[in-house]
Protein backbone atom coordinates (compact mmCIF):
# COMPACT_ATOMS: atom_id res chain seq x y z
CA UNK A 1 0.00 0.00 0.00
CA UNK A 2 1.43 3.33 -0.78
CA UNK A 3 1.00 5.71 2.08
CA UNK A 4 1.26 9.29 0.07
CA UNK A 5 -1.80 10.90 -0.09
CA UNK A 6 -3.86 8.87 2.23
CA UNK A 7 -5.61 9.13 5.06
CA UNK A 8 -5.17 7.78 8.16
CA UNK A 9 -6.48 7.77 11.85
CA UNK A 10 -3.80 6.72 14.40
CA UNK A 11 -5.86 6.21 18.03
CA UNK A 12 -3.44 6.77 20.99
CA UNK A 13 -1.48 8.78 19.15
CA UNK A 14 -0.36 11.61 22.13
CA UNK A 15 3.02 9.30 22.85
CA UNK A 16 5.03 5.97 22.60
CA UNK A 17 4.00 3.79 19.45
CA UNK A 18 1.37 6.31 18.43
CA UNK A 19 2.99 9.65 18.28
CA UNK A 20 5.66 8.01 16.13
CA UNK A 21 3.26 6.52 13.55
CA UNK A 22 1.67 9.78 12.88
CA UNK A 23 5.13 11.36 12.60
CA UNK A 24 6.51 9.05 10.35
CA UNK A 25 2.97 9.10 8.08
CA UNK A 26 3.54 12.35 7.47
CA UNK A 27 6.71 11.58 6.24
CA UNK A 28 5.37 9.26 4.12
CA UNK A 29 3.02 11.86 2.33
CA UNK A 30 -0.12 10.40 4.51
CA UNK A 31 -2.58 13.06 6.73
CA UNK A 32 -3.39 12.17 9.94
CA UNK A 33 -6.03 12.39 11.74
CA UNK A 34 -5.09 11.72 15.53
CA UNK A 35 -7.02 10.41 18.24
CA UNK A 36 -6.41 10.63 21.82
CA UNK A 37 -7.71 11.95 25.10
CA UNK A 38 -4.68 13.60 25.91
CA UNK A 39 -4.89 16.91 23.94
CA UNK A 40 -1.78 18.67 25.15
CA UNK A 41 0.70 15.90 24.15
CA UNK A 42 -1.52 15.38 21.20
CA UNK A 43 -0.54 19.34 20.65
CA UNK A 44 3.22 18.25 20.98
CA UNK A 45 2.88 15.44 18.43
CA UNK A 46 1.48 17.94 15.62
CA UNK A 47 4.29 20.24 16.72
CA UNK A 48 6.69 17.48 16.27
CA UNK A 49 5.51 16.90 12.31
CA UNK A 50 7.30 17.93 9.67
CA UNK A 51 4.16 19.34 7.76
CA UNK A 52 1.82 20.23 10.73
CA UNK A 53 -1.25 20.86 8.28
CA UNK A 54 -1.07 16.78 7.40
CA UNK A 55 -2.16 16.23 10.89
CA UNK A 56 -5.62 16.90 12.90
CA UNK A 57 -6.44 16.47 16.18
CA UNK A 58 -9.06 14.90 17.97
CA UNK A 59 -10.14 14.49 22.02
CA UNK A 60 -11.56 10.89 22.08
CA UNK A 61 -11.89 8.29 24.37
CA UNK A 62 -12.02 5.39 22.69
CA UNK A 63 -13.91 3.32 25.37
CA UNK A 64 -16.86 5.88 25.11
CA UNK A 65 -19.19 5.64 22.38
CA UNK A 66 -20.29 9.04 22.08
CA UNK A 67 -17.03 10.01 21.60
CA UNK A 68 -16.25 7.52 18.83
CA UNK A 69 -19.54 8.32 17.06
CA UNK A 70 -18.58 12.13 17.01
CA UNK A 71 -15.25 11.30 16.00
CA UNK A 72 -16.58 9.78 13.08
CA UNK A 73 -18.51 12.90 12.06
CA UNK A 74 -15.51 15.11 12.34
CA UNK A 75 -12.95 12.96 10.34
CA UNK A 76 -16.21 13.09 7.30
CA UNK A 77 -16.24 16.79 7.69
CA UNK A 78 -12.77 16.72 7.29
CA UNK A 79 -11.58 13.93 5.32
CA UNK A 80 -13.17 13.05 1.71
CA UNK A 81 -12.05 9.92 2.61
CA UNK A 82 -10.42 7.37 4.73
CA UNK A 83 -7.70 4.81 3.89
CA UNK A 84 -6.07 2.97 6.47
CA UNK A 85 -7.54 2.78 10.28
CA UNK A 86 -4.77 1.59 12.97
CA UNK A 87 -6.15 0.80 16.54
CA UNK A 88 -3.17 1.45 18.10
CA UNK A 89 -4.82 2.86 21.80
CA UNK A 90 -4.13 0.65 24.36
CA UNK A 91 -4.06 0.44 28.38
CA UNK A 92 -2.74 -2.41 31.06
CA UNK A 93 -4.06 -3.23 33.99
CA UNK A 94 -2.47 -3.13 37.65
CA UNK A 95 0.08 -5.47 38.58
CA UNK A 96 -2.20 -7.85 40.15
CA UNK A 97 -3.94 -11.17 39.85
CA UNK A 98 -7.75 -11.77 38.45
CA UNK A 99 -8.65 -12.44 41.56
CA UNK A 100 -7.83 -9.17 43.17
CA UNK A 101 -8.75 -7.40 40.33
CA UNK A 102 -11.79 -4.92 40.53
CA UNK A 103 -14.31 -6.09 38.36
CA UNK A 104 -14.59 -1.93 37.02
CA UNK A 105 -10.64 -1.80 35.69
CA UNK A 106 -11.43 -5.17 33.59
CA UNK A 107 -14.43 -3.46 31.95
CA UNK A 108 -12.29 -0.22 31.49
CA UNK A 109 -9.49 -2.69 30.14
CA UNK A 110 -11.54 -4.19 27.70
CA UNK A 111 -13.42 -1.32 27.13
CA UNK A 112 -10.22 0.34 25.34
CA UNK A 113 -8.10 -2.58 24.14
CA UNK A 114 -10.86 -4.83 22.15
CA UNK A 115 -14.52 -2.95 21.96
CA UNK A 116 -13.19 0.54 20.85
CA UNK A 117 -11.26 -1.24 18.42
CA UNK A 118 -13.83 -2.86 17.04
CA UNK A 119 -16.43 -0.34 17.24
CA UNK A 120 -13.95 1.72 15.21
CA UNK A 121 -13.56 -0.41 12.83
CA UNK A 122 -17.24 -1.00 12.78
CA UNK A 123 -18.06 2.60 12.07
CA UNK A 124 -15.13 3.27 9.13
CA UNK A 125 -15.42 -0.44 7.50
CA UNK A 126 -17.92 0.61 4.76
CA UNK A 127 -15.61 3.55 3.89
CA UNK A 128 -12.96 1.68 3.88
CA UNK A 129 -14.39 -0.60 1.48
CA UNK A 130 -15.04 1.34 -1.09
CA UNK A 131 -11.24 2.63 -1.50
CA UNK A 132 -9.14 0.67 -3.87
CA UNK A 133 -7.05 -0.16 -1.36
CA UNK A 134 -7.29 0.09 2.55
CA UNK A 135 -5.95 -0.98 5.70
CA UNK A 136 -6.96 -1.73 9.32
CA UNK A 137 -4.01 -2.23 11.77
CA UNK A 138 -4.70 -3.49 15.39
CA UNK A 139 -1.81 -3.16 17.53
CA UNK A 140 -2.01 -6.06 19.85
CA UNK A 141 0.71 -7.22 22.16
CA UNK A 142 3.07 -10.18 22.60
CA UNK A 143 0.56 -10.92 25.75
CA UNK A 144 -1.87 -11.31 23.51
CA UNK A 145 -0.70 -14.68 22.37
CA UNK A 146 1.48 -14.98 25.78
CA UNK A 147 0.29 -15.40 28.93
CA UNK A 148 2.08 -12.87 31.23
CA UNK A 149 1.55 -13.09 35.90
CA UNK A 150 -0.20 -9.65 36.69
CA UNK A 151 -1.49 -8.61 33.46
CA UNK A 152 -4.18 -12.01 32.47
CA UNK A 153 -7.01 -9.67 31.81
CA UNK A 154 -4.84 -7.11 29.49
CA UNK A 155 -3.32 -10.42 27.98
CA UNK A 156 -7.46 -11.20 27.47
CA UNK A 157 -8.05 -8.16 25.68
CA UNK A 158 -5.47 -8.37 23.25
CA UNK A 159 -5.82 -12.22 22.95
CA UNK A 160 -9.37 -11.00 21.97
CA UNK A 161 -8.11 -8.06 19.49
CA UNK A 162 -5.65 -10.82 17.41
CA UNK A 163 -8.47 -13.15 17.20
CA UNK A 164 -10.95 -10.21 15.62
CA UNK A 165 -7.85 -9.29 13.59
CA UNK A 166 -7.52 -13.20 12.33
CA UNK A 167 -10.62 -13.22 11.64
CA UNK A 168 -11.57 -10.05 10.11
CA UNK A 169 -8.55 -11.08 7.94
CA UNK A 170 -9.89 -14.24 6.69
CA UNK A 171 -13.93 -12.74 6.17
CA UNK A 172 -12.13 -9.59 3.76
CA UNK A 173 -9.36 -11.53 2.19
CA UNK A 174 -11.22 -11.14 -1.04
CA UNK A 175 -11.80 -7.52 -0.79
CA UNK A 176 -9.82 -4.43 -1.36
CA UNK A 177 -9.21 -3.74 2.64
CA UNK A 178 -5.62 -5.99 4.24
CA UNK A 179 -5.88 -6.57 7.98
CA UNK A 180 -2.98 -6.38 9.83
CA UNK A 181 -2.13 -7.50 13.21
CA UNK A 182 0.73 -6.10 15.01
CA UNK A 183 2.48 -8.29 17.88
CA UNK A 184 4.80 -6.00 19.83
CA UNK A 185 6.89 -6.91 22.58
CA UNK A 186 8.48 -4.20 25.36
CA UNK A 187 8.49 -1.21 24.18
CA UNK A 188 9.84 1.99 25.72
CA UNK A 189 6.41 3.93 26.44
CA UNK A 190 4.77 5.55 28.86
CA UNK A 191 1.76 2.96 28.86
CA UNK A 192 2.50 1.86 32.67
CA UNK A 193 2.07 5.81 33.69
CA UNK A 194 -0.75 6.43 30.97
CA UNK A 195 -2.44 3.73 32.43
CA UNK A 196 -2.24 5.09 35.87
CA UNK A 197 -0.40 1.70 37.05
CA UNK A 198 2.27 1.69 39.64
CA UNK A 199 5.39 -0.84 38.62
CA UNK A 200 8.23 -1.80 41.00
CA UNK A 201 10.32 -1.60 37.44
CA UNK A 202 10.93 1.21 35.20
CA UNK A 203 12.07 1.44 31.87
CA UNK A 204 15.54 2.38 33.16
CA UNK A 205 15.84 -0.70 35.54
CA UNK A 206 14.06 -3.09 33.71
CA UNK A 207 16.90 -5.91 32.40
CA UNK A 208 14.67 -7.06 29.25
CA UNK A 209 16.05 -5.05 25.90
CA UNK A 210 12.95 -3.28 24.77
CA UNK A 211 12.35 -2.06 21.25
CA UNK A 212 12.08 1.95 20.56
CA UNK A 213 8.46 3.66 19.71
CA UNK A 214 10.28 4.85 16.96
CA UNK A 215 11.51 1.42 15.42
CA UNK A 216 8.21 -0.60 16.62
CA UNK A 217 6.62 2.87 14.14
CA UNK A 218 8.88 1.80 11.25
CA UNK A 219 7.59 -1.91 11.56
CA UNK A 220 4.20 -1.27 11.61
CA UNK A 221 4.43 1.30 8.63
CA UNK A 222 6.79 -1.14 6.81
CA UNK A 223 3.82 -4.34 7.49
CA UNK A 224 1.14 -1.74 5.78
CA UNK A 225 3.18 -0.90 2.70
CA UNK A 226 4.06 -4.49 1.99
CA UNK A 227 0.06 -5.73 3.06
CA UNK A 228 1.49 -8.01 5.98
CA UNK A 229 -1.02 -10.25 7.71
CA UNK A 230 1.34 -10.69 10.75
CA UNK A 231 4.20 -9.13 12.22
CA UNK A 232 6.03 -9.95 15.51
CA UNK A 233 7.22 -6.45 16.89
CA UNK A 234 10.82 -6.59 18.96
CA UNK A 235 13.22 -9.28 19.41
CA UNK A 236 11.48 -10.72 22.35
CA UNK A 237 8.21 -10.68 20.71
CA UNK A 238 9.77 -13.17 17.85
CA UNK A 239 11.52 -15.41 20.71
CA UNK A 240 8.51 -15.79 23.43
CA UNK A 241 6.52 -17.17 19.87
CA UNK A 242 8.82 -19.70 19.04
CA UNK A 243 9.06 -20.81 22.91
CA UNK A 244 5.61 -20.81 23.31
CA UNK A 245 4.61 -22.61 20.04
CA UNK A 246 7.67 -25.35 21.15
CA UNK A 247 6.89 -26.16 24.93
CA UNK A 248 4.16 -23.86 26.30
CA UNK A 249 4.25 -25.13 29.50
CA UNK A 250 8.02 -24.43 29.68
CA UNK A 251 7.93 -20.69 28.28
CA UNK A 252 5.54 -20.04 30.99
CA UNK A 253 7.79 -20.74 33.49
CA UNK A 254 10.63 -19.14 32.25
CA UNK A 255 8.93 -15.86 31.58
CA UNK A 256 7.41 -16.28 35.67
CA UNK A 257 11.03 -16.78 36.47
CA UNK A 258 12.44 -13.52 34.78
CA UNK A 259 9.53 -11.22 36.09
CA UNK A 260 10.30 -12.53 39.74
CA UNK A 261 13.95 -11.77 38.86
CA UNK A 262 12.77 -7.95 37.80
CA UNK A 263 10.86 -7.25 40.75
CA UNK A 264 13.87 -8.26 43.13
Amino acid sequence: MNLKDKNVIVTGAASGIGRELVLQLVDKGASVAALDLNVNELEVTKSMAKDQKKVTIHKVDVSNDEDLTKFYGEFSDTYPDADCLINNAGIIQPFINVGDLDMNVVEKVMNVNFYGPLKLTKLFLPDLLKRDEANITNVSSMGGFFPFPGQTVYGSSKAALKILSEGMYSELLDTNVNVMLALPGAIETNITKNSNVESKVSNEDSKMKMTSASDAAKQIIDGIEKKKFKIYVGTDSKIMNLMYKFNDKKAIGFINKKMKEMNN
